[in-house]
């Protein structure tokens, strides 16, 4: 839920959200987001984790564009907030 909205993520997005979520402030590659929540990181599918955080942005973020909670650490992968 975000505030009093029932928000609803594809099991992938959720897995995503729960690794990152878990550890707050440590920046995690696509790779690294990838082997956690398949169990294998394939570099062809890596991208798929951007579309990912994308959608779970649309989803949860006051303002996707600008996001708060769900970071991107440039050149590296993402991060969920730790304040």
């Amino acid at each position: 839920m975000v505030g009093n909205r029932v928000v609803e993520s594809t099991a992938t997005e959720f897995d995503l959200l729960v690794e990152l979520a878990r550890q707050p402030g440590r920046v995690f590659t696509r790779a690294q987001l990838l082997g956690a929540i398949h169990g294998v990181a394939v570099e062809s599918y890596e991208r798929a984790v951007d579309a990912h955080i994308k959608n779970l942005r649309r989803k949860l973020e006051p303002d996707p564009h600008r996001p708060r909670y769900l970071l991107t650490v440039h050149g590296v992968g993402y991060r969920f907030a730790d304040d």
